[in-house]
């Protein structure tokens, strides 16, 4: 933690009660560069307990008239909202770009695909919360409402600084919450961007409020807060499951979106260059940092070799560097932390036996010798009950696997405790139908990458990759609001 900053670099506030106030600490942490470690993009507030219940106090104020305006209302605000966000939509994606590394044309689309989230729930405004349900009693009038939870603690991830938060957030509030939003320590400054859009969108004071610091503090305090009535997040398994006993605790509810192990598989008749074209894509971009990332591929031994050598001939090709630089088409790990996990997942796979077709090591050539740069690698000759098989790696790794029926595939696929995404390339329809139908996943696609949902759909997933609740489209109804129902008689 600092006291002292470098001059001509920005602090950031927490964003309380319409103010931006800084940390009752007085402490603050530099966000830095994966790309180049040695710039400081912006110092945020490490923030305390105290300034948690400030938020939460300004939260539980304001819900009540917030609640009161109408659904449209309520969506006038987030098509202000989304306004302000695209007309600065380069600002922001380069922000995201020099915190967490994607490429500045990913960030950008990941920025835009912010503002249509908002004005998808914005339209939400106008839709049906309840059902009209016949009565026994023919003198009677009986129908649900959906009635908001209250205040809602959205906990969010370092890959999707903008998207993630955008679709708890947006939901929540369409639907009559209050949000208190802890972003991740490693892009804060990305949310102290879009908090100041917000702002400038005129939202009521207390309806939005952010705090950053650290999980063990701020994120701790939302689960064990009893003004939050509901927390969201996305992340890790092992701080997942904390954030669901402790909400299960004190009978809060709670959502939960955590890993994958996503497997894609290519059968015979796959059209290989559009199979190549996905594994790539899906598995590399964003340096591997997705919860739908593909991980996992298995290949039909009669095109193993074939696609093989098409893959690795492409991923040769590939340019890592700094995601601002327009040629870039991998960035870096998003930290130093995340560069060294995925280097030690790789040397697992090498004392496992599995066999190293290409990359596996850190880039410290000039141009990049201050970032967190890790090759894209591929390795062959792994068994599916291996580490690098089953254990998230969150990185640039894909593993091949060799398999002779779609039947084994999918056995094989399905071994493992994750399942968010899988994908499947083939012509044949009967072949389609059994991965449809016998995938383990939440969400299936056929002759296109594991990563990747529209907005308007549900996502989430089964396993240990989800609390079974669902995000996104009108699914997020289902979480953001409670059944109300009423019975009305003379």
């Amino acid at each position: 933690m600092q006291k002292m900053t470098e001059k001509n670099v920005k602090t950031y506030m927490n964003f309380i009660k319409g103010e931006w106030k800084a940390s009752s600490a007085n402490e603050v942490k530099s966000s830095n560069n994966p790309a180049n470690k040695n710039e400081i993009v912006g110092y945020v507030q490490a923030s305390s307990r105290e300034d948690l219940n400030s938020a939460v106090a300004a939260a539980k104020l304001a819900q009540n008239a917030w609640r009161k305006l109408s659904g449209a209302a309520r969506g006038e605000y987030l098509y202000k909202v989304a306004n302000v966000i695209e007309g600065r939509l380069d600002d922001i994606a380069e922000t995201m770009t020099k915190e967490m590394g994607k490429t500045f044309q990913e960030s950008k689309g990941e920025t835009a695909r912010g503002v249509a989230i908002l004005r998808y729930y914005a339209g939400e405004g106008m839709r049906k919360i309840g059902d009209v349900i016949p009565s026994t009693d023919s003198e009677a009038l009986m129908f649900t409402s959906r009635v908001p939870l209250g205040v809602v603690g959205v906990i969010s991830p370092w890959n999707f600084p903008v998207a993630i938060p955008i679709w708890k957030m947006a939901p929540a509030l369409i639907y009559g919450n209050t949000v208190v939003l802890k972003p991740a320590q490693e892009t804060s400054v990305t949310a102290a961007k879009l908090m100041e859009c917000f702002e400038e969108a005129g939202f009521p004071s207390g309806v939005v409020n952010m705090v950053t610091g650290q999980g063990s503090v701020i994120g701790q305090g939302i689960i064990d807060h009893p003004d939050i009535n509901g927390i969201t997040f996305t992340g890790s398994n092992t701080v997942g499951k904390a954030v669901g006993q402790g909400a299960l605790a004190r009978g809060a509810k709670y959502q939960l979106e955590m890993g994958g192990k996503n497997p894609v598989i290519v059968l015979n008749d796959a059209d290989l260059d559009l199979a190549v074209e996905g594994t790539i894509s899906g598995g590399l971009r964003s340096t591997g940092q997705k919860c739908t990332a593909t991980s996992r591929v298995f290949v039909q031994t009669d095109v193993y070799e074939e696609f093989k050598d098409k893959l690795l001939a492409k991923v040769r090709e590939l340019k890592v560097g700094d995601g601002m630089h327009a040629d870039t088409w991998m960035g870096p790990c998003a930290s130093e932390n995340q560069l060294n996990t995925v280097l030690s997942y790789i040397q697992k796979g090498k004392e496992e036996g599995a066999k190293l077709l290409f990359g596996g090591n850190r880039l410290t050539n000039t141009e990049i010798e201050n970032g967190y740069f890790v090759q894209p690698t591929v390795f062959e000759n792994v068994r599916n009950d291996m580490i690098i098989a089953q254990e998230e790696i969150f990185g640039p790794v894909l593993v091949l696997i060799k398999v002779e029926t779609i039947e084994e595939a999918l056995k094989q696929a399905n071994d493992v405790e994750f399942g968010l995404s899988a994908s499947i390339y083939t012509k044949d329809i009967s072949n389609m139908l059994s991965f449809i139908n016998e995938m383990e996943a939440g969400l299936v696609r056929v002759n296109a990458e594991t990563a990747g949902v529209e907005l308007q759909a549900p996502f989430g997933g089964m396993k240990q990759s989800s609390s079974h609740s669902r995000e996104q489209g009108q699914a997020a109804i289902e979480f953001f609001t409670a059944i109300k129902t009423v019975f009305v008689t003379a």
